[in-house]
């Protein structure tokens, strides 16, 4: 996977996989620490998933850089971690900046809860393999055109994308589709307009250190689960009651 992503010129930042372990007496020491390293990964043997004539196309070994990384904030589980980049300049890509750019991943793991909760995409619907395809990627047209209504609320705004809320977008966006589809050139324009500036004003906090319990305050039902479908379930509990 590393191989393709650099095949692609796409650098990534990652923690080290828990199969592996980090020696940093190995390696090329890149700081005055001796917690940032180069090492070589060799390429492992032949997946299942992929291809022969893509595996025989990458290299035999790549070049990475192993961080070692202490967190020292009250209330997070995780004292110290190792990461893996491929931005291996140490004078470029400090390793203060990788841990920094590291901890960021949480806005990935938003972005996919925005997929998935808000737009409800965490149950397919569809039947066959052709249409669940396509309800894949609707859902992904719907949230990059989403994302791109409020990077243009934001740029004319003067503040971060990260600052606007999602949710509010979409059901803003979702709100006014009756009134585009009847309005015509100038009224459109005068919607858009109006969208973009009331977007700006739904923003989110700003929680960096936020901490919470790893724990679940509402206590788990009874109930069985529903294991078929529910006319199914229906038809024996009517069978059942009349005899």
């Amino acid at each position: 996977m590393i191989a393709l992503l650099k095949e692609m010129g796409v650098d990534f930042v990652v923690r080290l996989h828990q199969a592996r372990t980090a020696d940093f007496r190995r390696g090329r020491r890149l700081g005055p620490g001796p917690g940032d390293h180069l090492v070589e990964w060799i390429r492992p043997a032949w997946p299942t998933w992929m291809d022969e004539e893509t595996y025989e196309r990458m290299p035999r070994s790549i070049e990475l850089r192993e961080v070692l990384v202490q967190v020292n904030q009250p209330g997070f589980r995780t004292e110290s971690l190792v990461v893996v980049t491929t931005l291996c300049d140490a004078e470029a890509y400090t390793s203060e900046e990788i841990a920094k750019l590291y901890r960021g991943r949480w806005l990935a793991k938003l972005d996919i809860r925005a997929i998935k909760i808000t737009l409800d995409m965490d149950v397919l619907r569809c039947k066959t393999p052709a249409m669940v395809r396509c309800e894949v990627w609707t859902h992904l047209l719907a949230y990059n055109l989403i994302r791109r209504s409020i990077l243009q609320s934001a740029q004319a705004s003067g503040c971060s994308p990260r600052e606007l809320s999602f949710t509010a977008a979409m059901q803003a966006i979702a709100a006014s589709w009756i009134v585009a589809a009847l309005a015509d050139r100038s009224l459109f324009g005068a919607l858009v307009d109006a969208h973009q500036t009331n977007l700006a004003g739904h923003r989110v906090g700003n929680q960096p250190d936020r901490v919470e319990p790893r724990a679940v305050k509402r206590r788990p039902k009874p109930h069985r689960l529903l294991t078929k479908p529910r006319a199914e379930a229906r038809r024996e509990l009517l069978a059942g009651a009349s005899t």
